[in-house]
């Protein structure tokens, strides 16, 4: 009985635990809604106007959610670019806390620096408003290479209709399983940045 309390008095998402999030927010994947490219510019005005240009160096739109001829979830994912010395700044974050944002560290894995993430949208009693997922980090963090892979599967719609199937695949499988559904795509992703990283070299090379 106590237990079950405790679980229902939750009330920040940093109190949900990974079976929470599997149960709460499952995988589901929805067709291109032309409307997102507005709320991210809303939204991306919104940041500015609350944190400033001189901390805000760079937002981009990734993830599948900005390409439009996939199917995503429903999120809008951004990438923004601070001055290495911001990382984790206490005010910072708060300024993003007041936005509405929830801070999360994600730590260094592979070779991935650690880097700031905030989430919006999500509610501990699993419903949802529009979601947002923010990554921040400085400009030689490796996640600013999701950029190039939003790019050139916007200009590889054969490419772009592989990642789609893969992604509506582990989203039948995996969806309760958000770490799965993840790390499900990482080779093909990898996969892509090789070729990406190749044509680049190749260019260079002319």
């Amino acid at each position: 009985m106590n237990k079950k309390r405790a679980t229902t008095m939750k009330k920040t998402l940093n109190d949900l635990t990974k079976d929470d999030w599997n149960t709460l927010f499952p995988i589901e994947l929805v067709d291109h809604n032309p409307e997102w490219k507005n709320i991210y510019e809303n939204e991306k005005e919104r940041i500015i106007d609350k944190v400033g240009s001189e901390t805000i160096l760079r937002i981009e739109h990734f993830g599948s959610s900005s390409i439009p001829s996939i199917k995503s979830k429903p999120y809008i994912d951004l990438m923004i670019e601070i001055p290495k010395q911001m990382l984790f700044n206490e005010n910072l974050i708060v300024k993003f806390t007041e936005l509405g944002y929830s801070h999360f560290v994600v730590p260094t894995r592979e070779n991935i620096e650690a880097y700031s993430s905030f989430g919006k949208g999500y509610n501990v009693d699993g419903t949802k408003e529009q979601i947002f997922h923010i990554h921040m980090c400085p400009k030689n963090n490796v996640m600013w290479k999701q950029i190039d892979f939003r790019d050139f599967l916007n200009s590889n719609l054969e490419k772009a209709k592989q990642y789609e199937n893969l992604k509506i695949e582990l989203a039948t499988k995996f969806k309760n399983d958000r770490g799965s559904y993840v790390l499900g795509k990482t080779d093909f992703v990898n996969e892509t940045l090789d070729i990406i990283s190749r044509k680049s070299s190749t260019q260079d090379d002319v």
